[in-house]
């Protein structure tokens, strides 16, 4: 038993958390007769000076052509990140992109026992460290062109197809203002105003999910649970979630319900961790590539 141990532990700190993979799905969402687009889902990067096989596989998702770019926030895993944020994400410019931040975008990485996520989720210290947010979006948005949706709302268009999405800041903070946010009502929708609606958040909170859905979103993108980081082989539920979703919903693609409506749902593990649990283990880091087509 206790080789065993060692053997996952060494698997997981050593191996695993640097075998990054593209989760690949095929949504049937868009109108009738569009063309497919390609939306590249990156999430909780985590990203510290020294990490640079991850900044380059990040650099290398380029290669996948994608027509829309989604970031769900945490790309900073470490006070002096910056460059090694610039580094990774460069290669992205000028293709459309939407982000919203997570925590880890505002206060830096704490040590924390990883024992007490069994306890419920994680709360930021009293005293946390600020990071220079400013900057990183002045290279988000400047630099990169990609839209802020924390509690915002923006029109893009990728893969000619013109796209409503809306977001929030972080609700494992309470930084999530949902009264901010504009309905997508039917009938600008009927009118050909936008032929897609995106709700993008970091942490999939329930309340979250849920309000996007009634604001009428086609299709929800999060990150902030890495799957659980940890889980059990081939098991299809994560340990823990360090938020309110079902643990069956912690990672992937998956149908959300509220009130009359199913919609999908993905939750990107994230190609990262804290740099004070520097662990993978049963779940790869990754990116998600959805193809989007018509069902008809």
């Amino acid at each position: 038993m206790t080789a065993a141990g060692l053997g996952a532990a060494v698997w997981g700190a050593g191996v695993e958390r640097h075998l990054y993979t593209i989760r690949r799905h095929t949504v049937a969402i868009l109108p009738e007769g569009a063309a497919p687009i390609r939306v590249l889902h990156i999430s909780d990067a985590h990203l510290a000076p020294w990490q640079h096989r991850r900044q380059e596989w990040i650099a290398s998702l380029t290669e996948l052509a994608p027509d829309l770019v989604v970031n769900t926030g945490d790309n900073l895993g470490h006070p002096d990140a910056l460059d090694a944020v610039r580094r990774a994400f460069s290669p992205l410019r000028g293709i459309p992109g939407l982000f919203v931040h997570g925590s880890n975008d505002q206060y830096g990485p704490t040590p924390r026992n990883p024992l007490r996520y069994f306890a419920g989720s994680s709360k930021p210290p009293p005293q946390p460290q600020q990071l220079d947010t400013a900057s990183l979006d002045r290279f988000l948005s400047d630099d990169l062109g990609w839209h802020n949706l924390d509690n915002a709302a923006a029109t893009v268009d990728a893969g000619g197809l013109r796209i409503d999405a809306f977001g929030t800041g972080d609700a494992h903070i309470g930084m999530d203002d949902l009264d901010a946010l504009p309905p997508l009502r039917a009938e600008q929708r009927a009118a050909g105003d936008a032929d897609l609606a995106l709700g993008v958040t970091h942490a999939p909170y329930i309340r979250v999910l849920d309000a996007f859905t009634d604001l009428g979103a086609d299709l929800l993108l999060a990150g902030h649970t890495h799957g659980g980081q940890v889980r059990i082989p081939l098991s299809p539920r994560a340990i823990v979630a360090n938020c309110d979703i079902p643990l069956d919903q912690a990672r992937g693609l998956s149908t959300w319900e509220h009130g009359a409506r199913r919609i999908p749902l993905n939750v990107s593990a994230g190609l990262g961790h804290s740099i004070y649990a520097p662990v993978r283990f049963g779940c790869r880091p990754e990116a998600s590539l959805l193809t989007l087509v018509s069902p008809w």
